[in-house]
């Protein structure tokens, strides 16, 4: 049996070297037959440098170095398409989760004949602000999707063979890895962690709140649909409104004036309207880069001995 660990490298040269002998330790535990893949997603520092003198004294360690940035999901899904393992550990190299959890993944997969083991945070780790914008996360995602996607997921996981192949099927543009965990199927199983926390983090509040608009209109069209039900309800209210002036007018000779309300009326009607051009402008604008049929990722250099 042979274990593929893949970890992605962003601002991570500080971790590297820990992160590196920690894991090999824990997997020796289980195999002496294994493989290590650093991806460098563009990384500012010298992350690179670090896994290359790595690699030069490891023949099991693979580096692959992307051509720039592409980010954290699309990093992932280029060195899951080049495993060779039987099994496939995915695991962030800045040790908030530990390396030694695939040991404990293992037992479970082995007790539950699950293809896979993944982790889900019991308390979310940070402040008061990121618990209850995560929370708020989940939970507008799981309103709007048919696919419930499990809260407080970590990067963290064991995999079968099977399922990562099934898994790098998808080509996807706009990529939410928290779906295509749920949508991929295959019996997968939670295992509750703690997640350490280094303090700080590359996702700031903009990019989280891009990446729950990104989740929403490439995992689920329930907002389409909502907007037609939406442009129903607006229409039947205006209906019966006009049909009340008309009565008052006809019948009772009453004629209401004010222009507040009418102006008040016209921004909260232009406001919705601009708002539902909005989102389905985003939701045109995802088939168009998926007809691109562009690759995830550009790979600059991948150093691996044969």
């Amino acid at each position: 049996m042979k274990i593929s660990v893949v970890t992605t490298m962003y601002y991570s040269a500080s971790y590297l070297e820990e992160f590196y002998a920690r894991v090999r330790n824990a997997v020796l535990s289980i195999t002496g037959d294994y493989e290590i893949i650093f991806v460098n997603d563009g990384s500012p520092d010298n992350s690179l440098q670090v896994a290359v003198s790595i690699f030069e004294n490891d023949p099991r360690v693979k580096v692959i170095d992307l051509s720039r940035n592409f980010g954290h999901h699309k990093a992932i899904m280029t060195g899951l398409s080049h495993v060779t393992g039987d099994l496939v550990y995915l695991i962030d190299c800045d040790l908030e989760e530990e390396p030694e959890l695939i040991k404990e993944f293992y037992e479970e997969m082995l007790r539950s004949e699950a293809d896979v083991v993944y982790g889900a945070q019991q308390n979310r780790k940070g402040g008061y602000f990121e618990k209850v914008t995560g929370a708020l996360f989940y939970k507008i995602i799981n309103m709007l999707s048919d696919h419930r996607v499990p809260s407080n997921l970590v990067t963290v996981r064991l995999m079968s063979r099977r399922y990562v192949d099934s898994l790098v099927e998808f080509r996807d543009q706009e990529l939410f890895m928290a779906g295509l965990w749920v949508i991929t199927g295959y019996k997968q199983v939670e295992k509750t962690i703690v997640k350490g926390d280094k303090g700080s983090s590359t996702y700031n509040l903009t990019r989280k709140i891009t990446n729950l608009i990104n989740a929403v209109t490439s995992f689920t069209n329930r907002p389409l649909i909502y907007i037609f039900y939406l442009g129903c309800l607006m229409i039947f209210g205006s209906s019966v409104s006009a049909l009340y002036l008309i009565i008052r007018k006809v019948f009772f000779h009453v004629f209401l004036s004010g222009w507040s309300s009418l102006i008040v009326s016209i921004w909260m009607m232009g406001g919705i309207t601009i708002f539902s051009i909005g989102v389905i402008g985003i939701y045109l604008s995802r088939v168009f880069m998926e007809t691109k049929d562009r690759p995830y990722t550009v790979i600059r250099r991948i150093y691996k001995r044969d």
